[in-house]
């Protein structure tokens, strides 16, 4: 006989999920690990000649480029020396103004950060998030995929999630010859959707610099550094690397970030038995000293690892945290599943979604999940509506609002009937209709009617060796006689030139203004100060399509 009230719990969700005891040795071990260093630093004639109890001569290339270019010297004595509790405290205190803590923050070294952050409990680094974040107003991210990669579908998806709230958007392929058609689609329909929406293609990083070269997408976010040196071997690469190709997109006016997460290294089988979070702290003093504005981290697509060890999930808010602490643009993960359970992915949101972050998804899926190719997100389409009512039920701007489907309908025919003048001004495969009409009402691919791959795959490759440029998608545009769509993405491109948002956190408005730290940075200093949501605002999250007025009663 078993217990009734077991059998019950077994069959619950949550217990489909991973679960595995810590295991130092090997890296399995969220933080605290017994091989963490402890925080060191000494300086000599300028140069620092020991970090984290290791000294100069047995500094591997992380060590080298943290200690050259990640540290703030002039202030790092000062700062390690402040007892780490007591930098934990000044976190989150409202007394203690963000400004006072960036310059002290960023002149520590990676094991003094992992020991602060470590004294600090979920809901006080939440206060911390709330007050170091770039950015005074949080923002979204989503993910336009599908798994026919069919081009129709992305621009009408894009321009419904434009109206919908998100400031960035990101593809992926499912067939990698797609991507020219996955760019210029996303491109087309999230400046439908709202002008000013940043866009990328998340390809390999040759074709990623290419497409964003020829004004094709707006920023890359695919630079992934890790936390020890056999990583970056495993993958070719070094910090100095990805400095260059940081520096690559930068020159070229594409805003960009780094990727980095909590569990990578573990997962590669090189984690040298230390903590997944300091590990991460490696990460982000590396993003720093390559000169990246921001990183994409929050585990990512390593989630399921430190999931499923004790406090993974806290380690994952505590690697959010030192990315503010370094001064960076946060785009805080929650984007892949790793849970069967309902309540635990609402449990790992909450704590980027309630004190808001740069972007609390780093790719909400404008998809159900049968179309993301991302992997699967832990938020998607069919949850809009969930977000919506807890923005609601919270009084808070998570970054969407809610939209009648009547405007939805409107704006993905119009992104869909675009990029059908688009396509027939460059020569490329007619879009029919018929296709138009699927991905008006369409709710995924399955919707769709199937295109001919093999020639849309030719016409991708022949689109790229005849360098067709925004400014080609801008005149098609204007051929095609959608000048207001032409001018969005004109103005996108003149962007590029100046360079404006470039800087840490940007995004654009509706108009192109920029907004981002310099212009626009988080000022919190307890209630009623930082970033407010407007009247305005509220009046739109509060006006859900579910809720019955009284007086119709």
């Amino acid at each position: 006989m078993r217990s009734k009230r077991f059998e019950a719990l077994d069959a619950r969700p949550v217990n489909q999920d991973g679960f595995v005891s810590e295991w130092p040795e090997v890296g399995l071990i969220a933080m605290d690990s017994p091989n963490d260093p402890k925080p060191s630093i000494r300086i000599q004639n300028g140069k620092v000649v020991e970090l984290d109890g290791k000294a100069c001569a047995d500094f591997d290339m992380l060590d080298t480029f943290i200690a050259t270019y990640g540290i703030n010297l002039e202030r790092a004595e000062e700062a390690m020396a402040i007892d780490s509790l007591q930098v934990a405290r000044m976190l989150c205190d409202i007394n203690v103004p963000r400004s006072q803590i960036i310059p002290l923050t960023t002149a520590m070294t990676p094991a003094k950060v992992t020991e602060v952050v470590g004294k600090m409990s979920v809901l006080e680094m939440m206060m911390a998030v709330t007050k170091l974040r770039a950015r005074k107003q949080p923002a979204n991210q989503c993910h336009v995929t599908n798994v026919l990669d069919h081009p129709v579908l992305i621009a009408a998806d894009a321009a419904e999630s434009g109206i919908r709230g998100f400031a960035e958007m990101e593809t992926t392929v499912g067939v990698v010859r797609y991507a020219p058609f996955n760019a210029l689609s996303l491109l087309v329909g999230a400046q439908i959707g709202r002008p000013g929406v940043l866009t990328q293609c998340a390809v390999e990083e040759a074709t990623e610099l290419q497409l964003g070269m020829r004004g094709l997408t707006a920023y890359a976010e695919t630079v992934s550094v890790y936390g020890t040196e056999a990583v970056f071997m495993d993958g070719d690469d070094t910090p100095w690397s990805k400095a260059f190709l940081a520096s690559s997109y930068a020159s070229r006016g594409l805003k960009m970030r780094f990727t980095s997460g909590t569990g990578s290294e573990v997962q590669m089988g090189y984690a040298e038995g230390k903590s997944m979070l300091y590990l991460e702290a490696r990460c982000q003093f590396i993003t720093k000293a390559a000169g990246s504005q921001g990183t994409q981290n929050g585990s990512v697509s390593c989630v399921g690892v430190p999931a499923a060890v004790p406090q993974g999930i806290r380690a994952i808010l505590a690697e959010n945290l030192i990315a503010m602490m370094m001064d960076l643009e946060c785009a805080s993960s929650n984007d892949q599943t790793f849970t069967h359970s309902d309540l635990r992915r609402v449990a790992r949101s909450l704590m980027q979604f309630v004190p808001g972050t740069d972007f609390i998804c780093s790719g909400y899926s404008a998809t159900p999940n049968l179309d993301n190719m991302f992997a699967g997100s832990n938020w998607d389409a069919e949850d809009y509506d969930d977000w919506n009512i807890i923005q609601r039920d919270l009084h808070i701007d998570g970054g969407l609002v809610p939209v009648l489907e009547e405007d939805v309908v409107a704006v993905r025919r119009k992104a869909a009937r675009a990029l059908q003048a688009v396509f027939r001004e460059l020569g490329l495969p007619a879009i029919t209709d018929a296709e138009v009409e699927a991905a008006t009402y369409a709710h995924s691919s399955n919707d769709m009617p199937k295109r001919n791959v093999v020639e849309d795959l030719k016409a991708a490759e022949e689109m790229m060796k005849r360098s067709v440029t925004g400014f080609d998608v801008v005149q098609a545009l204007i051929k095609g006689g959608y000048d207001d769509v032409a001018e969005s993405v004109f103005k996108l491109l003149k962007c590029r030139v100046a360079g404006d948002y470039l800087h840490t956190a940007a995004i654009f408005d509706e108009q192109f203004n920029v907004n981002s730290a310099v212009n626009y940075p988080n000022d919190y200093a307890g209630p009623t100060t930082g970033y407010q949501i407007s009247d305005e605002l509220w009046n739109r999250i509060k006006d859900i399509r579910q809720a019955v007025s009284p007086e119709s009663i």
